[in-house]
């Protein structure tokens, strides 16, 4: 491919509402353009990108028996009615009416269509077992979209699903896809790690991600180096250090104008792990105090596993419940049922004393108030790993794909049932698995670029090879260069060559910020020695040859970065 006849608009600034670095980069290199907020085009670079992506999603999910379809972005209300995902996603999901007033919306995902396609064309267990994929364009009202392609309202997805008869199935087709998705990104040189996660909207009996370590992620796990836990925050399970416990009696004491955490800890001269946290939350059956240690952090995905749906309470109903503002509430002698923090069931703390601008010294949970405990607390790095006790790692990430058990939930609701060897029906056992190959591209930025711009991996790269002559008006050079291009693209090597009539800095600084493998320059080497000049893009080295030994040079560099 010539440069003056692709489209590549670069750019020397970054866009002035990027904050991450892949945003920053793919704009700059001119792989995406952004629409609309949270709706991008791709540009040549960046579809091709996409391309090698997807063919090696297309490989590996071939490679364990998958079979490609494409089902319909525009769905009917019905089959959502019908697993009651309807009723339960609110706004992130596009809604619209047809010109007959039929409700229908903007598929987010597909496993309400693939269980309509299983209860339609599935009858005996001889059926089974069943792998069907796709790459389609999802859409979501992402109420906040950022981060370039990490976030967005319109988004590729691999979904695929697997249909079994039974749970030994389902496991089997998990682990399948497990190990899949790890050759994928492996191959996409991603680093990564498979976290336990929570199902979600999507329910089901467990469910893993796929998380690829960057600071631009939305997302954190825990991780212990000893043991292999990992986890998202959302599960994990941290054990934190044990402070030393004074033996305080209770006591009133009094807390004037100090209503957080940190003012009365600095009022008291404490530690705020010597303080207990209370939040008034109210759920289906009413108000519940959530407790957790001062120097921890509610997770409300996990308090919503122990309350189901629930909100924060208002300051007036604080009152109304408690007694006492937001502020200077605690545990004791209230008549709401409480739950706590595991990390609570021991110990002697400074508690709100339900009395505005007083607190509770001296407060022992089980003998001064009876709670209900719980993992409620966000792990936090250093805390013990809660099955081996080594100090926890929390690192943000960028979520690439996860992997769900549905189990019956879809089959049963909408009738995807087959006849077992009795002659018994039996609802399909579902597994539901995604990745996001836009989401693989800007993570590879993220882990793989410097200073100047990206490093591609060999395996995504939109081309392997940029080759550009210094002076476009030296016959000598130009004439060398049309020369290579014509033998590297003989060679079946990928390349773009970059003929404009620029300055030497101009496609210099273009062929760093691209990030392509390998550089290949014809200039004054060539004039002056008749060396070529390869280089590698990942660590900056050259070789300099002669242009007969220019193609074998690239090749040689081609299979160090991982080329086949």
């Amino acid at each position: 491919m010539r440069w003056t006849r692709s489209l590549i608009p670069t750019l020397r600034e970054d866009p002035a509402d990027a904050e991450a670095v892949s945003h920053k980069l793919m704009v700059r290199a001119g792989l995406v353009r952004q629409l609309a907020a949270g709706i991008y085009v791709y540009l040549p670079l960046g579809q091709r990108v996409l391309d090698k992506i997807n063919a090696i999603i297309r490989e590996e999910m071939n490679r364990i028996g998958g079979q490609e379809v494409t089902l319909p972005v525009l769905q009917p209300a019905e089959i959502w009615q019908q697993s009651g995902r309807w009723q339960v996603i609110g706004d992130e999901m596009f809604r619209l009416k047809d010109r007959n007033a039929r409700d229908m919306c903007l598929g987010m995902t597909h496993e309400e269509v693939i269980a309509w396609i299983a209860a339609k064309e599935l009858r005996s267990y001889r059926d089974l077992p069943q792998i069907w994929y796709q790459i389609q364009t999802k859409e979501r009202d992402e109420a906040r979209p950022r981060s370039g392609v990490l976030r967005t309202r319109e988004f590729l997805m691999k979904d695929s699903y697997t249909l079994d008869l039974d749970e030994a199935g389902l496991a089997k087709a998990y682990d399948a896809h497990k190990e899949a998705y790890c050759r994928i990104f492996d191959r996409c040189g991603l680093r990564y790690h498979v976290v336990e996660s929570d199902p979600g909207m999507m329910g089901g009996s467990g469910s893993h991600e796929f998380m690829a370590p960057s600071a631009a992620g939305e997302d954190e796990v825990a991780l212990c180096e000893r043991c292999g836990y990992a986890a998202n925050v959302e599960l994990a399970r941290g054990v934190p250090t044990r402070p030393k416990f004074p033996a305080w009696p209770v006591e009133e004491v009094a807390t004037p104008n100090a209503r957080t955490i940190a003012e009365v800890a600095a009022l008291l001269k404490i530690e705020p792990a010597l303080m207990i946290k209370s939040l008034l939350y109210v759920a289906k059956d009413g108000p519940v105090l959530a407790l957790v240690r001062g120097d921890q952090t509610l997770h409300e995905k996990k308090l919503a596993r122990i309350l189901g749906e629930f909100r924060p309470a208002h300051p007036d109903e604080v009152k109304t419940h408690l007694g006492a503002p937001v502020g200077s509430v605690g545990p004791v002698k209230v008549r709401i049922p409480i739950v706590a923090d595991e990390s609570l069931r021991e110990g002697v703390y400074v508690a709100g004393g339900n009395k505005e601008g007083f607190h509770l010294k001296g407060v022992r949970p089980g003998k001064d108030f009876s709670p209900r405990f719980a993992d409620l607390h966000v792990a936090q790095t250093g805390e013990g790993c809660a099955q081996c006790g080594a100090a926890l790692k929390v690192e943000r990430v960028i979520e690439v794909g996860n992997i769900f058990k549905l189990g019956t939930k879809y089959s049963v609701s909408l009738g995807a049932v087959v006849l077992d060897e009795s002659g018994q029906e039996r609802p399909i056992v579902m597994g539901s698995y995604g990745i996001g190959p836009a989401r693989i591209a800007a993570a590879a930025v993220e882990q793989r670029h410097d200073a100047d711009g990206i490093v591609w991996p060999w395996s995504i790269a939109p081309f392997h090879v940029h080759l550009l002559s210094v002076n476009a008006k030296d016959p000598v050079q130009t004439g060398v260069a049309e020369e290579l291009y014509e033998e590297l693209a003989t060679a079946g090597i990928e390349v773009i060559y970059d003929d404009r009539d620029e300055r030497p800095g101009v496609k210099f600084k273009d062929a760093d910020l691209i990030g392509l493998p390998i550089r290949v320059t014809v200039g004054n080497a060539f004039v002056k020695e008749g060396l070529v000049e390869v280089r590698s893009r990942r660590d900056r080295t050259d070789r300099r040859v002669p242009k007969r030994e220019a193609v074998v040079s690239v090749k040689e560099l081609a299979q160090e970065l991982g080329g086949r």
